[in-house]
């Protein structure tokens, strides 16, 4: 006797393609369409959160190094000057003293030229 499966498949293909709702033509609607486009949309997002951590990085270090300028110095020195100082403040932060506290981070400036 052969076994079908017929309800367990139809209850795995409804959950894949519940996942894929919104997903641009047959991309959610077929299911070997869906599966393909989900499996790569996880693929992309695993990838994506890591690519996040340096596309912030990058826009942290253009802020401060856009900052600094401003306060007559380069990124590079500033940094440099940071840690000579023994300043422990990371890019973040820096980044967004700069942008939001633009007195506080002349203040660092100074601070760590002194």
């Amino acid at each position: 006797m052969r076994v079908k499966g017929g309800t367990v498949t139809r209850r795995r293909h409804k959950k894949l393609l519940k996942k894929t709702q919104g997903f641009f033509g047959t991309r959610h609607k077929l299911f070997r369409r869906a599966n393909e486009a989900w499996m790569k949309s996880m693929v992309y997002a695993y990838r994506d959160r890591r690519n996040k951590k340096r596309d912030l990085r990058r826009l942290w270090i253009i802020r401060i190094n856009a900052a600094a300028r401003q306060n007559g110095t380069t990124y590079s020195r500033l940094i440099h000057s940071l840690k000579l100082a023994n300043i422990a403040l990371d890019r973040k932060v820096l980044a967004d003293l700069a942008v939001n506290e633009p007195q506080a981070f002349t203040s660092i400036v100074e601070a760590s030229q002194a």
